[in-house]
Formats: structure tokens, sequence, C-alpha cells
């Protein structure tokens, strides 16, 4: 469909690839209706992107069949050489006082060349900005781009609308509406005593600016978590427009899909998955930003060792220059496992996830993972570490049911038997089929719910209308 000139929406987002990946794959979908849309980031990110050499730049900037999304770039206030993830407290605070001045001289510079923005989108991290949507008198929307079930916690949390516990016992149980009893350890971290302050006060602003907000737009779907999203409705709603994930995951042509990692576009990996037999391989992926000590790789290793099955297992080198220090594999056991196992830095996650072979995905549980593990229909084995990756371990296997969750020692590290306790209960344990079965229900709901008629669907053709009519 032809862009309309008269429709345009800008997008606003932190500069990291898990938030800029749903932000992005929304902009696909709105571009596919017809709206124009400029998607904006910090000036780090295009540092990134064109350093890597990544395909979203050269794609944006030079697809001619995509003229109608685009990308904008604006300064967060610091030089380019900045730790900001060494400090990040920092980096937030020049966010919310320069990067906000900054993204609103932005929005000044394209009105004055023109652009009419019937909306500006905003991601939940970046809560300032609302302010300078308001500013501009331009309608704000906000993409939820975590679990509705987050959604719900951080609204019901800050708002004040249920009792929480002190958070003093992790196993302490409670309630909380369309979400079956939850204990202390399953909530997202960054309300937790231990969580840094910088974090709790990003959330909290995102609640306070709620009211500002015209609509909260969510990147999961109806049917994925149906009683918390009706919990909401009474209060401020969240419309799932979701799975914001890639198109070929929900069955569609390769070449209406966008590839957005920021580090390597090199597909790798399938032909090894093509000489597996089919649910044998173990996936293993902990994504961009979590770091395994190297006790919890010697246990991962171990049982993988001890269960004899094939494994593809993603292990991500630590950013040059960076302090991280990642686990490294025990001498012996690539030689062990040869012919069994494939280690590797990067893989095109999407495609594996979609192989036949793949049987399990052994995940830490972010959002972006756990939306496409369940649009793929593969069950999941939770190793959740901090922020909502807990809440996300606990959906998928107290709501969902399509996986399990480690259980982790006192000493913060998952022990090799457990490990190997949840690879052969999914794999091939009493309730492995079961998981398989919800696990393919969703899948089927998922691709329904962004065909026409499908509840996404819906939610879309209400928003793009509700801002065509703002506009006029």
């Amino acid at each position: 469909m032809a862009a309309n000139p008269e429709l345009h929406v800008l997008m606003v987002s932190q500069p990291y690839q898990g938030h800029l990946n749903p932000m992005l794959k929304f902009a696909i979908r709105l571009a596919s209706k017809g709206i124009h849309v400029t998607l904006a980031t910090t000036e780090i990110a295009r540092h990134r992107m064109f350093k890597h050499k990544t395909s979203i730049a050269s794609h944006l900037e030079t697809d001619s069949e995509n003229p109608s999304i685009q990308l904008a770039f604006f300064s967060d206030g610091l030089t380019l050489d900045f730790d900001r993830d060494a400090n990040f407290d920092s980096y937030l605070n020049s966010m919310r006082i320069a990067g906000s001045e900054n993204f609103s001289k932005l929005v000044t510079n394209l009105t004055n060349k023109g652009q009419k923005f019937s909306c500006i989108i905003v991601n939940p991290f970046v809560p300032w900005f609302v302010d300078v949507a308001v500013d501009h008198g331009i309608p704000c929307a906000m993409l939820w781009i975590q679990a509705c079930a987050i959604y719900s916690i951080y609204y019901r949390y800050f708002k004040n609308v249920n009792p929480f516990p002190k958070f003093e016992n992790p196993n302490e149980s409670f309630e909380l509406p369309g979400i079956p009893s939850l204990k202390v350890k399953d909530l997202p971290s960054f309300i937790l005593p231990s969580s840094l302050p910088c974090f709790y006060e990003i959330v909290s602003e995102f609640v306070k600016r709620l009211d500002k907000v015209n609509w909260v737009l969510g990147s999961s779907f109806y049917e994925l978590e149906e009683e918390i999203v009706k919990s909401m409705d009474s209060l401020t709603p969240i419309y799932p427009i979701g799975p914001l994930v890639s198109p070929l995951l929900l069955g569609e042509k390769e070449s209406d899909s966008v590839s957005v990692d920021m580090w390597n576009t090199e597909d790798s990996c399938i032909k090894w998955l093509d000489n597996k037999q089919e649910c044998s391989v173990i996936y293993i992926s902990f994504g961009s930003i979590t770091v395994l000590n190297q006790q919890q790789v010697d246990n991962i290793a171990m049982a993988l060792k001890n269960t004899k099955k094939p494994f593809l297992w993603v292990m991500k080198p630590p950013e040059k220059d960076s302090d991280k220090k990642i686990g490294e594999l025990p001498s012996e056991f690539l030689e062990e496992t040869k012919g069994m196992g494939l280690v590797v830095t990067w893989c095109p996650q999407e495609k594996v996830l979609m192989h036949k072979a793949v049987g399990c995905f052994m995940t830490h549980c972010g959002w972006n993972s756990t939306l496409e593990t369940v649009v793929a229909g593969v069950p999941v084995i939770g190793h959740p570490n901090w922020t909502d990756q807990p809440t996300n371990s606990f959906l998928l296997a107290q709501v969902f049911k399509n996986g399990v969750r480690m259980k982790f020692g006192e000493d913060g590290v998952v022990g090799a038997e457990e490990v190997e306790r949840c690879i052969m209960e999914v794999m091939e344990g009493p309730r492995s089929e079961e998981m398989r079965s919800r696990a393919m229900e969703f899948k089927v709901a998922a691709k329904k719910a962004l065909e026409i008629g499908g509840s996404s669907y819906g939610n879309i053709k209400k928003f793009i209308s509700e801002i065509i009519g703002k506009s006029t």
C-alpha cells in the first residue's frame, strides 16, 4: 500500500537492540497500512549501525521499495566514547534533560521541513518524551515493549491500585487481577529493593505520565494474555497490536522481513540443523546482555553432555573493551561433544526457532525472545536474570504452560542436575507433549491475531482510525 503523505507518525526509542526491534516491526506494520513513519533514536545508535554495517541502516536508507520508513537521530548530550553502560545513571539523567531538549529540536526541525506528525509513539523507557509530544501539541501513544502482565504490575504498584507485599521474603505469595498467584521472586526486578534507583525511577516516571498518553499499545497479542488485558480495561487499557516479531515467523514472505540485528547479518547454523532429526535439538541463547559466570557455564555444559542430545549454543562475547567477563567452555567440552553440538557467537534466531529440528529453547526470557518462541511454537526452558525476565519465565511456566523455569540455588547459580532435569522434562518428560501442544496452539493464535478480523488487526485498525480523526 502506498504511503499517505498526510499521515505521518514519529516513533522514538532508546538505542538498544531490544528496544529498537519492536519499534521497527510496528513501523513496518504501520507502513503496510499506508502510514509514513520516522523512527528516531540517539546518535550512538547511528554510530553502531554504520560501524557494524547493519542491515537495518542499509535497508531503511536505501530500499526504494520501502520509502515510507525513515531514520532520524538526535544527541543524548554525551560524547560517543562515553561509557553509558558503566555510567547508566548519568546517561539516563542526560537523556532526561539534554535528550529531551534535542528530541524536541528534532521535532521542530522536521516540522519546519513540512512534516506534520499525526502522532508521536514513545518507548516506555523514554518517558520524558511524552512531555515533548504534549509541548508540540501532538497526540501521543506509548508502545509497551514488554508483556501486558508487566504493564499491569507496574501500573498497579505505582498507582497503588492493589496491595503488594514488602518484598522481604522472595517466596511470599500474593494475588493480582488476571494473574495466577505470584511470588515476590516472580516480580520484575525494577521495583525490588535490590534494583538500582535509576531503574525504579524510570518506571515510576512512565506510569506518572500515562495520563498524558492517548493510547497504550502492547507488543503482545490478546489471546496470549487475555485475562491480564481484560483486567486493565477499567483502569488505563492496553491494546495488544502484536505479536511484534519478524514476518518470517508469521509465515509471510522473507522480502517483507527486515533484519534488525546490530552486530551481525551473516546466517549460520541452518545447514547444521538440516542434518538433525525433527524436534531433537536444544537451542541455547541468553540474549545480547546476559553474561553467565564460569560456574553457570560449567553446569550447563555438564548437563548437555549428560543428556547426550544435540544442541546449538550461542555464546555472544562481550563488547570490545567491555569489563564484563563471560564464562568459558571447559577445555574438554567441545571435544567430548564433537558431532553432537555446535557453539557459535551469533545465529539468525528467528530462522533457528522456525527450524523443524529445534525441540526446545533455553532462554533468558527477554520479551522479544519470549514472543519469538511463542510464535514459533517452540517449548521453553527459562533461565531468567533481571528486569522483566522472572515474570516472563513465570508466565511461560504457569500461565502459558509451554515450558519450565529453572530453580536457582542459594548461590544464584542453577546446578547441573537442575539444568538436566529441565531439559529432560521438556524434551521427553510426562508433560512434554502437553507443552508442545500448548506451544502449537499459541503459534496458530499468533498468526490469526494479525489476520483480517483478528484481535491485533482490529486494534491496529482502530488506532489508525483514531489518529486520522485527531489529525483532522
